[in-house]
């Protein structure tokens, strides 16, 4: 089967929850299956109320480094797995996952990297704790090659990439992020994994979600390899074409995407949304000059989705406690039937935000 990109786009806003917004709990989204990136403080809250009128609080849920070693909100019955599909599958996966100039002879560690980072974890945070006073326990627990001289605070350091990726393996969540971030352990953690199981199934999650799509995109996804990928790719995956170039499905998604239609309506999505989450950005947002607009060294913009397509950016910011003003930039003109849709659409910010109220300007 070949599809265009315009399907593709329909099919991943269908599989992700923002076709319509029902009343489901944030831990029944179905997003939650892969997690929910936290990119600024507040940022996932504004993601889940993109896809649901119900409250945004869940217990059942709780923030840990995942993919990547980000920050992700993930339900806590699914640790147990996750925890085992993101360990490396190799020492070449490990050593591509924490690749680092700050540590050039971190990677020859290979796998025992995440074991010792993780042990030392698992040693040290039995307490809700402050990050810094974290670090500089664990990094006093783990071979020199995996720290670095930092300047600023004249001390030395485990590289963030290592301890992050290490986190959920060493039993421990987010409390909190910023000038008071705080680490603490994970009720019940699940061991210390000793090899990965799994993999398959996490690959097929995020092509569900966000496929068709190929082992490079999921190697970026995962800041591995794409030779490493293709060692543990599925077999029961099914060839797609988009556009002419060869990408995989799960074979019980095929007929969605085949099916799958534009729906009408606006979003205002944050930065690094699940959607954004997909790696073949040319297939997001066919414009390189756009892709520049929304995938920034820092400080990405959040994105405006109308119609199932990308089609401008929005920051915003807090005016005291109670009203975030919303700053929307279009790529292309807006028609006032448009706009009103995206006046009313920065409500959902706004309760994401804990804010009563929210104003638009449009750029």
């Amino acid at each position: 089967m070949d599809v265009d990109r315009r399907r593709v786009m329909a099919y991943r806003v269908a599989a992700l929850g923002l076709a319509e917004r029902g009343r489901k709990r944030p831990g029944d989204l179905p997003v939650l299956d892969l997690g929910v990136q936290e990119y600024t403080p507040g940022s996932v809250q504004v993601a889940l109320a993109a896809r649901t009128d119900a409250e945004l609080a869940d217990d059942r849920l709780l923030m840990v480094w995942a993919a990547r070693g980000a920050p992700h909100l993930h339900r806590r019955k699914d640790l147990k797995s996750l925890v085992k599909a993101l360990w490396p599958v190799s020492d070449a996966d490990a050593a591509a996952r924490i690749k680092s100039g700050q540590i050039p002879e971190g990677g020859k560690l290979g796998i025992r990297a995440f074991t010792v980072t993780a042990q030392a974890f698992r040693d040290v945070v039995h307490s809700s704790m402050p990050r810094g006073e974290v670090s500089t326990q664990v990094s006093a627990r783990v071979p020199a090659e995996l720290t670095y001289d930092c300047r600023s605070c004249a001390a030395r350091h485990i590289a963030g990439n290592v301890w992050q990726h290490s986190g959920l393996a060493g039993g421990v969540q987010v409390e909190s992020r910023g000038k008071d971030a705080t680490l603490g352990p994970i009720r019940d953690a699940p061991p210390l994994p000793t090899e990965n199981a799994g993999i398959e199934a996490l690959i097929t999650t995020y092509l569900r979600l966000l496929g068709p799509a190929t082992p490079l995109e999921l190697g970026k996804y995962l800041g591995s390899s794409t030779a490493e990928m293709k060692k543990v790719w599925p077999d029961d995956v099914a060839e797609v074409r988009i556009d002419g170039r060869k990408a995989w499905l799960p074979h019980g998604a095929v007929a969605e995407l085949a099916a799958a239609e534009p729906v009408p309506g606006v979003r205002l999505l944050p930065a690094m949304d699940p959607l954004l989450q997909a790696r073949d950005r040319d297939v997001l947002v066919p414009d390189r000059a756009r892709q520049k607009e929304i995938w920034k060294l820092l400080g990405n913009p959040g994105v405006l989705l109308i119609d199932g397509e990308i089609a401008g950016v929005w920051r915003a910011k807090m005016a005291g406690k109670k009203r975030v003003d919303l700053s929307v930039t279009a790529f292309d003109g807006l028609s006032a039937k448009v706009r009103k849709a995206v006046e009313e659409e920065a409500a959902v910010v706004a309760r994401g935000r804990e804010a009563a109220e929210a104003t638009v300007s449009f750029g």
